[in-house]
């Protein structure tokens, strides 16, 4: 299976909800320069990650660090959302929004989920997506150890089963069985997402075993892959904000996220970091 020599979108058998995009190598390239400044957004906020912060205010050094790199965040105005990350604290599953009322204190886990995309032209708008599990003031929880070590484990199996010929509910399969094995839930009312020039696009990406296997990986899909696994139970509800969601049963969460391509032999991550 060879890359597209130009963009296309297909309807790809076993997968009946859209067509799907496939990206050309040179397609490639702009998403592995969005997505190191994905990832280097989340290196410069690292070190800010201190008790005593509020999340309002890491959102405001996150919005200012994109506009020096002359991206702009996708997610403000995306459906009304005005702020240049989602910060999700302890049981928030996912979508949290920075406040300055909320505070972090040692011992807290923090989820920072940002998507820079390039300003300018609209031709340009290529997106990055990424989010980073961070332990405020260095030290948390065996309990919470576990939940990160698991999820750690559960991003790379997804990122393993993701390669040219598989099938895309190979990655859901893949990051089931790593939270089976811990004794978590995955949170399956969140999925992960084709991404390019287009901020939400086909694929789904389901981090749990589907009915069906989907559509054979091929090369030139470019999608997320982001698995929230719970401490325990599935289920979340989403606040009256309309965008935070909590585990009901205010259980631990957390969530990695890369934006991955599939490559004739294998996989990209446009958004690993560099930094040890």
């Amino acid at each position: 299976m060879n890359f597209p020599t130009q963009r296309c979108q297909e309807i790809l058998e076993g997968y009946p909800h859209g067509p799907i995009t496939l990206h050309t190598k040179d397609d490639f390239a702009q998403m592995a320069k969005i997505g190191r400044i994905a990832a280097e957004t989340l290196d410069h906020i690292t070190p800010h990650v201190v008790p005593g912060i509020s999340t309002l205010a890491l959102d405001g050094l996150i919005h200012a660090y994109m506009i020096s790199r002359d991206t702009l965040p996708a997610t403000v105005g995306y459906h009304g959302y005005q702020h240049a990350s989602c910060i999700s604290v302890n049981h928030v599953a996912v979508h949290g929004i920075p406040s300055d009322r909320k505070i972090l204190k040692k011992g807290d886990i923090v989820n920072i989920d940002v998507s820079p995309r390039f300003d300018g032209p609209e031709e340009n708008h290529w997106h990055g997506d990424t989010s980073r599990m961070f332990v405020v003031g260095g030290a948390a929880p065996i309990k919470a150890r576990r939940l990160l070590e698991a999820t750690e484990k559960a991003l790379a199996a997804g990122m393993a089963a993701a390669r040219p010929g598989n099938y895309l509910n190979d990655i859901g399969i893949a990051c089931e069985q790593v939270a089976c094995a811990y004794g978590y839930s995955i949170a399956t009312e969140f999925c992960g997402h084709g991404i390019g020039l287009t901020f939400h696009d086909n694929p789904e990406v389901l981090h749990a075993e589907a009915e069906e296997p989907g559509p054979m990986l091929r090369p030139g899909m470019i999608f997320t892959i982001e698995p929230i696994l719970n401490i325990g139970r599935p289920e979340t509800k989403v606040l009256s904000d309309n965008w935070t969601a909590v585990t009901r049963d205010r259980s631990l969460s957390a969530q990695l996220e890369h934006t991955v391509g599939i490559t004739e032999d294998g996989l990209v991550v446009f958004t690993e970091s560099n930094v040890n």
